[in-house]
């Protein structure tokens, strides 16, 4: 347990310097560098996207050699980098360099993180660990987006100083790294354990069911743009700048305050039920966007997008994590992000072009249709199964 912690106290503060960012980023590019909501699109399609490709190729090195920490550490390593790309950067071009690097190293932290969380705990409490360490990283979040608030309150009518909150955030990335010294990773001699199969090899053959599950996460992450279309609907609506910013806050403290018992629950009654009811939740946030812009219907929407969060995130992880043969768990907890990563570049570039092209509402349509088809499918693929 006290391993479990440690990666989640990593995770903590390394997204308190990452959130203390985020929500910036789509008002710095719209307000300071004169960019349009098509171009955010391209930016964090791209950055997610090209990321995303490593994802796999680290799960699958790091099953191959049984070291998962100094991929993690390399990992955390780049969100120093990204916050000094973010210092210097003077168009949005800049901004999209600093987002590759920054996705960089999520694309070789997430999978061998993820594997040292699941080999930290008991095999019956899978979705506990995960939802303890998502509770953390929303934490982390929501403490990041909180102090990018109080900065946009400070500013009042003027331009923030975006510049020095970028500078600031390297402390606690900092932070995070130390901690992650502390961290114990589980001896596995490469003489002692199985080797994974050839990567093509290991996908043919993956159960029909996480098949199945892949690919219907795929065709879910096509509606699943950028979260800065949400920001964006939220500053539009009437909340202005740092309004936005504290309903993301609200939505990661809601996420944070109920990953815990939605992964515990998870561990007694199943994933199926948590992950179709997450689905569900999602469909109905963004059918809530798509309907309305009055200020308290995208407040109560950013609520209901925490239970999505919190009834999705650790208890998908803790479903492949459990469902992968042991020898390439890393492969295939990577392969899950990869797939998910990859469908964030046609997502957020079709919700930009809809927002500019058609309507403010039409990506969340598109979102929630997806996410309600995705919904029923999970309902069907994983009947009849433990899960």
């Amino acid at each position: 347990m006290l391993n479990i912690v440690l990666i989640g106290l990593v995770s903590f503060f390394v997204d308190v310097s990452t959130e203390m960012v985020y929500p910036l980023i789509p008002l710095y590019l719209t307000s300071a560098l004169g960019a349009t909501p098509a171009i955010v699109g391209v930016i964090e399609g791209i950055a997610e996207s090209l990321a995303s490709l490593l994802k796999v190729w680290s799960g699958y090195i790091s099953d191959k050699y049984r070291k998962r920490k100094p991929l993690v550490f390399l990992g955390y390593s780049t969100a120093i980098i990204y916050k000094l790309a973010l210092v210097v950067s003077t168009s949005w071009f800049g901004i999209l360099i600093a987002r590759v690097i920054d996705r960089f190293g999520k694309g070789l932290r997430t999978a061998p993180r993820d594997v040292l969380v699941s080999e930290s705990a008991d095999k019956d409490k899978l979705g506990g660990a995960f939802g303890l360490h998502k509770a953390l990283d929303m934490a982390g979040t929501a403490i990041g987006v909180l102090a990018a608030y109080f900065l946009l309150v400070q500013a009042g009518s003027g331009q923030p100083d975006y510049k020095n909150v970028f500078m600031w955030s390297v402390i606690p990335a900092v932070i995070g790294l130390v901690v992650l010294l502390f961290v114990k990773e589980k001896s596995v001699p490469r003489e002692k354990a199985a080797q994974p199969p050839h990567l093509i090899a290991g996908f043919k053959s993956l159960p029909f069911k996480l098949k199945l599950f892949l690919l219907t996460a795929f065709v879910f992450t096509l509606g699943n743009s950028s979260n800065a279309f949400l920001l964006l609907r939220a500053e539009e609506s009437g909340w202005g700048s740092a309004g936005a910013v504290l309903l993301y806050f609200v939505y990661s403290a809601v996420s944070s305050l109920l990953s815990i018992p939605f992964g515990m629950r998870s561990d007694k009654t199943g994933r199926r039920r948590m992950l179709v009811i997450g689905y569900a939740m999602f469909a109905v946030t963004y059918f809530g966007f798509a309907l309305s812009t009055g200020k308290a219907w995208i407040a109560a929407m950013f609520v209901v997008y925490g239970f999505y969060t919190a009834l999705t995130a650790g208890v998908e992880r803790a479903l492949v994590a459990e469902i992968a043969p042991p020898e390439i768990k890393g492969t295939v907890l990577g392969l899950h992000s990869s797939i998910v990563g990859i469908a964030l570049l046609p997502a957020s570039v079709i919700a930009g072009a809809l927002y500019n092209s058609v309507s403010p509402a039409a990506p969340f349509w598109l979102g929630g249709s997806l996410a309600l088809v995705a919904s029923i499918a999970l309902f069907f693929i994983l009947k009849d199964n433990k899960n």
